[in-house]
């Protein structure tokens, strides 16, 4: 049966930049989407980081439909009934496109219209369930009664890919490598929040929230500013979701943390547009999946490409990386004739060498140092409390500040055996 060349399997970031990089090179390429149309099953909160992929995208996202501009960095710690923010912007964020906030049906469908224009073929709501076997290699996709052939198949259908697990790339999930994420959109006029996010036209806000917002379990929440819409939701592990005693429901968490007096002045007048859930990768390095096999390579959250580093979150730009470079693998094969799995090893030495596999590697501690409860307990409570307490004047005198920190310091336990430790162990991450 006669083959085309490349059978990519899921129309996200990192399949549609594979499918863009391949599109100029005289191949039969076809993207099959199980969504209603690309981007329409995302999630993502979401910002994109531009400066680690431009060396790689050339012309991809000329005129994209990116939100705002990234200048401000926010980060609360929610007490139960009080919360401390930090707030940074620079003038290095406000002048270059370092970062920018995307809705990624919006993006998504835009990135794969262009691919449709350059001759590749964007199949929604076309589910693979399986692949094709010549002995040991894979040959292609099933899908439902109709089998497609092909020289090489792209697994980029997200985190939970059944195309990497049937290929015996990607072992079966793990609760604690994996969280929930829900989120919101919630239309407001574009003037409202450049008002009360304190920023420009175009400019944008990412904001971070722990503590009580997922109620001590592992997680958080967030906020990005899009033009006229803000992104807000949380995220959830699931490991730490299906121990809770008492029992919760994920999406009483969302309600709650909308109700917060610190979330309620921003949105207030809005109107949610859309909610939707998914399931996130969070174990990081140690968690990768095997890259390639015979006829097969895996891009993306596929792969496990996502990087929760406490002070943000990245994905979309390993996804955009990885799929560049899996093209390029894709190009070299094609060349020699030969989609064996010795040939396409050549995928993970290029990632090797890029920001991918370096910035995971160097971060590969993270998920562990991550693993402690008192992130998500302890320190949302007590940093909020030690404010209050050095900002609060009574009816009786006030005493030294330092008599004020250094008494609650001893009391909380912040100098003891285990938060010296925790502090100490920043050093490896």
């Amino acid at each position: 049966m006669e083959k085309i060349d490349v059978v990519i399997v899921g129309g996200g970031l990192s399949g549609l930049a594979c499918a863009y990089r391949l599109a100029d090179n005289d191949l039969q390429v076809i993207v099959l989407e199980r969504g209603d149309f690309p981007g329409s099953k995302n999630v993502t909160g979401g910002r994109l980081y531009l400066e680690p992929i431009k060396p790689l995208i050339g012309d991809m996202l000329e005129g994209a439909p990116l939100e705002r501009r990234v200048v401000r960095e926010r980060w609360s710690l929610l007490g139960d009934n009080n919360s401390l923010n930090i707030d940074f912007t620079g003038e290095r964020l406000r002048k270059t496109g370092h970062s920018y906030t995307v809705l990624r049906a919006t993006l998504d469908r835009w990135l794969s219209e262009r691919l449709m224009e350059k001759g590749v073929f964007v199949i929604p709501t076309k589910r693979v369930d399986d692949l094709i076997w010549e002995d040991k290699t894979v040959a292609g996709i099933v899908s439902g009664e109709e089998e497609i052939p092909a020289h090489v198949v792209v697994a980029a259908d997200g985190v939970l890919s059944f195309m990497a697990e049937k290929a015996g790339l990607k072992p079966k999930m793990k609760p604690k490598n994996y969280a929930v994420g829900i989120k919101e959109i919630i239309e407001l006029s574009e003037e409202k929040i450049n008002d009360r996010f304190n920023v420009e036209k175009d400019e944008g806000c990412a904001h971070l929230f722990l503590g009580d917002v997922t109620k001590g379990m592992f997680g958080g929440g967030f906020l990005y500013t899009n033009k006229d819409t803000i992104s807000l939701g949380i995220v959830i592990g699931i490991k730490a979701l299906m121990e809770r005693a008492p029992t919760i429901e994920a999406h009483t968490l969302l309600d709650d943390f909308k109700a917060r007096y610190e979330i309620k002045r921003l949105i207030e007048g809005g109107n949610t547009i859309e909610y939707s859930a998914h399931v996130i990768p969070e174990g990081g390095y140690n968690t990768i999946s095997k890259l390639y096999g015979d006829g097969i390579l895996v891009t993306g959250d596929a792969a496990g490409f996502a990087l929760n580093m406490g002070v943000t979150v990245r994905g979309m730009e390993f996804a955009i990386a990885s799929g560049i470079i899996a093209a390029e693998t894709i190009l070299m094969a094609r060349q020699k004739g030969d989609y064996s799995a010795q040939t396409l090893s050549s995928y993970e030495a290029r990632l090797r060498e890029t920001f991918v596999l370096k910035d995971m590697m160097n971060c590969k501690d993270m998920p562990e140092f991550l693993d402690n409860d008192a992130f998500f307990t302890y320190y949302p409570k007590y940093f909020p409390h030690f404010v209050e307490k050095v900002m609060w004047f009574g009816d009786q005198p006030k005493e030294k500040i330092g008599q004020t920190l250094w008494r609650e310091l001893k009391s909380s336990g912040m100098m003891s055996f285990k938060r010296l430790k925790e502090l100490y162990s920043i050093k490896n991450i």
